[in-house]
Parts: C-alpha cells; structure tokens; sequence
C-alpha cells in the first residue's frame, strides 16, 4: 500500500467539531440520495430513469436546495456515499448509489468537486444543520464474477491479502454473514478482511482524515452486521463523530447489542412493526405496542436510535398503500417517537417506488411542492418537536411509552409531568368514520388546556388528565400544553 503518499495528497488540516450522540439526539435528518436529490442547473424536468443511471445530482444542486429541506423543519441531512466508484457499466446499470466503491481516496466526480463537498458542510454549518456522509467498509465493488477479480484496482486494499476467500452468505451462520461475499456474479462485493490489524488500522486512518477534510459531523455505516464487530471501537475512536448502523434486523434482541459497538443504530425493528401496522386498516396495532416495549427493554438507548418510515432499501409507504392519512401516521409515528427522525427524500412528496431501483425517483421532478400535504404535515410536526425539545431538554431523553392502545388506536407519550406531548394515531384510514377516544395516563391535570398542534383544536383535559380526543378521517393528533405555546408561532399562539 502506498498510504502515506494517498494521506500526502488528501490531508487539507481542516477542523471539524465533534458532534456525539447527544449533539444528534436533538436533530431531524434528510436522507439525500445525491444523484436523485438536486441537479446544479436547477432543472425540475430532466429526465432520470431510476434503472441504474447517474441522472445528474450534485452537492451544488443539494445547497441550491436547503431551504426546501430546512423549510421542513429537519437540522442535518445524510448523503450518499461520496467515494470513487466502479467505473464500467454493469448489469444493474452505474454506481451512482455509492455502494460499489473501489478507491478510498478519491471522490465521485459525478457528484462534484472536493471543493463543492467542503462548500455544502459550510452551507449547511452557516445555517445550525449537520452533514451526514454514508461510509462502506464492508466491502469493494467488482463488476464481474469472483473468479476474474482484478484486486490492483482497489485503493489502499490492492492485494487478495485483504480479502475472505470468496463465498455465499449463509445467513444461519454468523460467521459466514461477516466472512462471505455480498452481490452475485454480476457485481460482486469483494469483502475485506476487517478483523485484519492492518486493514482496521488504514480505516483508523482513513476515517480520521475524510471527517476532518469535509468537516463531517457524523456517520452512516453499510452492511454493519458483515463486519467484525472488534472493528467498530476503534474505528468509531478514530472517526470521533456520532455513528449509527444498517442493520437489517427487525429482532430488538438481535438488533439491540449492536448499540455495545456503536452510538446508533438505525430501528429496523420498528420500522417493520410500524409499516405492518400503519400500511394496512387491518394492520396488528397490538404487535406495534408490543415491539415498542421491546425496543426499550433490551436497547441501550432507544432515544439516540435512528427512527425511519421509508428508505432508499426498501419499498415506499405509498406503494402499499395510498391512503394519505396513514401515510401521515406514520411520518407523525417516526418524528414524535423515541429516537432521531429520518425522512427519506421524495417521502414528503408522497413517491410510491415500489422495490429498488422504482423508489430512487428524483425529486426535483415534484417540483419540489412545499404546498404538498406530506411537506406540510412533516414541517408541522417537526416544529412542535423541536418547540417540546426547546421548552425542556430532557424531553428528548424522556422514554416515549404506550398510555392507551386498542385494535386500530394508540396513544404515546413523551416528556415529564407538564411538558409532555400526547400523540394519539389510527390505522382506520381516510375513509373512517369520526368517533371519540378516551385516553388516560396523559398526566395531564384536571382542566388544563392542550391544543392539538395539527389541527389546531383545542381540548380540555378532564377529570384524572384524560382526554376525549375527537378522531376523524383517520389523522392523527399530537397534543401539547396550551400555556407553553407562547411566541411559538404554533396555531397561531
């Protein structure tokens, strides 16, 4: 390896402020997928089919665009991966996701300049957000079958020294799922041998440097559960940022020990539980609360995990379901719960791509609609949140617990007595009929007065704090002391 003459040219000494978990815990991320999110020219009608070619995004697009992201109410935004990628075209199109990377050292040029990078952390630092990069260390990208893996290609890794032998994930067995080969014949992805001293210690270093030359301030890491989990203490050390995981298992018991290796990780657990239930009138509201309770049980700390409805691995809301007040549930669910909120991009827009590559759709082809009813419904919620987060900080570390539940209702609440939003949610859908829900364990006192921060209706608690909460057309409510509204804009108060 040739390390020291890559570190020569790639070091610029810039500082970055070490964002934990705690600086996190209080932002609302913006998933961006670079290529798909905002081209440089500004165009809202080119043309991008979401088959596999690079359509134009860039870091200059996404800067042109922050105020439609921070207009939304979210504080930090994850990009895709930004490293150098396989260069020929393969049988599921380019690279333009990031995930098939072949040189550490070097950027995308798709996407922009190192200076244009550094300029989009700057953009988004002037205005209090936080950059997000997406990290791959599991694995190099080959296009081509195990066999005719040219391993001089890859940077720093450039020798079969540095790999596991090829073979197929078996994923009964937890060695074969950290040891074996991801992808297929037609793109394989060559797996590093991250137990190695020297392929962790080049990482150490790696990481160390891209967050301090882009000024980054925290990380998304790939295909967490294929790696050594002794690689991640050091890594997370050298990295000196907020880490959160992919980990695709929706087990809290399986799921839950990876928060021993890193800060986060992203609430697969939750997101199944609550896709199943919101997605569907008939969706089991009874295995949602159950879930909930599991996740606080066996998790370090639910309230740092990333929260999640949509992301660009799975299919959209809107293709099971066009529904838009379940589809409103459910972004209500994932701001207003334990953890960081994370909207996918194009989810405010209501895009119903169906399995990857259908739900990677550009967004500038909305129009990027601020008037759509998901955008507003995502900047309202996201504004009664960070006003409950500004009114009381240990609302965010207060754990989000179940008060009420039936078939199709639940109730939650989070923060301390006099401080405390209720969110109230339904899977009965738009078509509903209206009727009352009598909700107890609020702590709310006898008479105080809450407002419904979504509608704008105002309840008074009765006897105990319960409330009798009106639902109609199937939409949910998120109520908040009338009295710590003041100056907040909210409703009008």
């Amino acid at each position: 390896m040739k390390l020291a003459v890559f570190f020569t040219l790639f070091t610029f000494g810039v500082s970055v402020l070490a964002a934990s978990a705690a600086d996190w815990r209080s932002k609302s991320i913006y998933q961006v997928l670079t290529d798909r999110f905002a081209r440089s020219d500004g165009s809202t009608t080119a043309k991008c089919d979401p088959v596999g070619k690079y359509c134009g995004g860039s870091y200059q697009g996404i800067i042109k665009e922050l105020d439609y992201i921070q207009n939304m109410g979210f504080t930090a935004i994850w990009i895709s991966p930004i490293t150098f990628q396989l260069q020929t075209w393969t049988p599921y199109g380019e690279p333009w996701h990031g995930y098939w990377q072949q040189d550490l050292f070097k950027l995308n040029s798709a996407f922009g300049t190192a200076e244009d990078l550094r300029d989009l952390a700057t953009a988004l630092h002037n205005r209090g957000m936080y950059l997000m990069v997406d990290i791959v260390v599991n694995h190099n990208g080959w296009n081509g079958n195990a066999s005719s893996v040219d391993y001089s290609v890859f940077q720093p890794f450039d020798n079969a020294e540095y790999y596991h032998n090829y073979c197929t994930v078996d994923y009964d067995n937890n060695t074969s799922i950290r040891d074996c080969w991801l992808g297929d014949s037609n793109v394989e992805l060559v797996d590093l041998r991250t137990e190695d001293t020297v392929v962790a210690q080049e990482y150490q270093t790696w990481i160390h440097q891209l967050v301090a030359n882009y000024s980054i301030d925290g990380l998304r890491i790939d295909t967490v559960k294929h790696v050594d989990t002794d690689f991640w203490s050091g890594f997370g050390e050298a990295a000196g940022v907020f880490i959160t995981g992919e980990i695709t298992n929706g087990d809290p018991y399986g799921l839950c020990p990876y928060q021993n290796y890193m800060d986060s990780v992203l609430n697969y657990a939750m997101y199944y539980a609550a896709t199943a239930a919101f997605s569907s009138t008939s969706g089991s509201m009874s295995s949602f609360v159950s879930q909930l309770k599991g996740m606080k049980s066996q998790c370090k700390d639910t309230t740092v995990l990333g929260s999640f409805s949509e992301n660009h691995d799975q299919p959209r809301f809107a293709s099971l379901t066009d529904d838009i007040s379940l589809a409103k549930s459910i972004i209500t669910y994932t701001i207003m719960s334990d953890g960081i909120p994370i909207m996918y991009e194009g989810q405010e827009q209501h895009y119903s791509g169906a399995s990857d590559p259908y739900n990677r759709e550009a967004v500038w082809l909305s129009g990027y609609n601020t008037g759509a009813p998901l955008y507003t419904h995502t900047a309202s919620t996201n504004q009664i949140r960070s006003h409950a987060l500004y009114v009381d900080a240990d609302w965010l570390t207060y754990k989000n617990w179940v008060i009420y539940s039936n078939s199709n209702n639940v109730a939650m609440r989070k923060g301390y007595d006099g401080y405390q939003t209720i969110t109230v949610l339904t899977n009965n859908g738009a078509g509903s009929e209206d009727y009352t829900l009598s909700v107890t364990n609020t702590g709310y006192t006898n008479g105080m007065t809450v407002v419904d921060v979504l509608s704008c209706e105002v309840l008074s608690a009765g006897t105990d704090g319960t409330l009798a909460v009106p639902m109609s057309q199937g939409l949910p409510k998120i109520y908040y002391p009338v009295e710590l509204l003041d100056c907040s804009g909210i409703c009008g108060y």
